[in-house]
């Protein structure tokens, strides 16, 4: 059944409309407004790529911000989608790896969910998953590791608990006016899909300096302009607006989806990543694709730690330190060996010459990319806590 779920979803995921790119501080899409959709944008921001299949509305967007954080989701009630992704962290958990409903121990570091909408590719190692709509299958059905926990023998019972709440019914029934029965799977996909498009961040201190309304400190523009130039060559992999190297939005015409090895392990000397942790590898089987993620964000890093897809790296000095050795060199234990030497290590990675002071700068910049309007914007706010 839940083959067939996913069968029925991933047509209507592959068509989506273009309009043009708007780098002001608010854009109308009209094929958007007629639904009753406005976008507000930071400045320098493009229009975001959204689904002719699944338009936005106010009305599904706040269905799916209570959908977002209902427990009553997970297979067993205990767990939200909010669980694993804090408003106040830039919805990361704070832990090493994720934690499903069940007990599950994630492989994987929960990633950061703001400006989701500008993710050509929204894991850290599979191209494949590409849409939000997509990606949700995953979370909400998988098996291994167990997320939400919802399976052919209690799938009936979650969304029956959804369509006994009165509220719910309305509100499925205000999106979705002319279904006899609304309140669907497809339908509760769709609703927080449309709610996680709307997470955008882009009033940092950076973001403010950008728009000249603030000034950076003499620390902070030195970390920037290393961060920016060919000593730290941060760019490379973080140089767009979101501040990584995979972005898609209404005007795209090429999106690119670059993966890199880092140098993070290398087993025995052989290239190898630990299982299941080795990248774009675990769906192409290619050699050349061991070790290799996708870089994320760096807008609002400071509150996303621990960091690297398996969360191995503690904070942002320990980040700083690896980078500019080059890799990391890992003596002892059942995963040693030279991140440095990997043979499928990206060319981008290499050594660094950095002073104490330096990386001390460089982190003081990236601090300014933390946004505190978004972590506080009662719009993406859990509705359920209390006051």
């Amino acid at each position: 059944m839940l083959r067939h779920i996913a069968r029925m979803l991933l047509p209507g995921l592959l068509g989506f409309g273009l309009s043009a790119c708007n780098t002001g501080t608010t854009t109308t899409d009209p094929s958007l407004t007629a639904s009753g959709w406005t976008w507000s944008l930071p400045a320098f921001f493009p229009t975001p790529k959204v689904p002719e299949n699944n338009p936005l509305t106010a009305d599904k967007v706040e269905l799916g911000r209570h959908l977002f954080y209902e427990k009553r989701l997970s297979g067993n009630g205990t767990q939200s989608c909010g669980s694993c992704h804090l408003q106040a962290k830039a919805f990361t958990d704070g832990r090493r790896v994720a934690i499903g409903s069940t007990g599950d121990l994630h492989p994987r570091n929960s990633q950061p969910l703001h400006n989701v909408v500008y993710n050509a590719t929204l894991t850290w190692a599979n191209p494949a998953l590409t849409r939000l709509e997509q990606q949700m299958l995953v979370p909400l059905f998988g098996e291994s590791p167990v997320e939400m926990g919802i399976n052919d023998s209690n799938k009936a019972t979650v969304l029956d608990r959804i369509k006994a709440d009165a509220a719910y019914a309305a509100r499925f029934r205000a999106v979705w006016p002319a279904d006899a029965d609304p309140v669907t799977y497809e339908h509760v996909i769709q609703a927080i899909a449309s709610f996680q498009r709307t997470l955008i961040s882009g009033n940092s201190r950076y973001d403010q300096y950008l728009r000249r309304e603030t000034v950076l400190t003499p620390g902070e523009e030195r970390g920037m302009q290393l961060f920016n130039g060919e000593q730290a060559e941060c760019f490379h992999c973080h140089g767009s607006f979101n501040f990584n190297d995979q972005i898609v939005h209404a005007g795209s015409r090429v999106v690119e989806t670059p993966f890199h090895n880092t140098g993070l392990f290398n087993i025995g000397g052989t290239g190898e990543f630990p299982f299941p942790n080795r990248g774009v590898f675990e769906t192409s089987g290619k050699p050349e694709d061991m070790g290799k993620f996708r870089a994320a964000s760096l807008r609002n890093i400071a509150l996303t730690a621990p960091y690297m897809h398996d969360g191995s790296l503690a904070t942002l000095e320990e980040v700083l330190d690896f980078y500019a050795a080059g890799g990391r060199n890992i003596t002892s234990g059942p995963e040693a060996g030279d991140g440095r030497r990997n043979p499928h290590k990206s060319d981008l990675i290499g050594l660094i010459k950095l002073t104490n002071q330096d990386k001390a700068d460089i982190i003081a910049f990236l601090k300014t990319l933390t946004d505190e309007q978004f972590i506080h914007d009662p719009r993406f706010a859990d509705p359920f806590a209390a006051p």
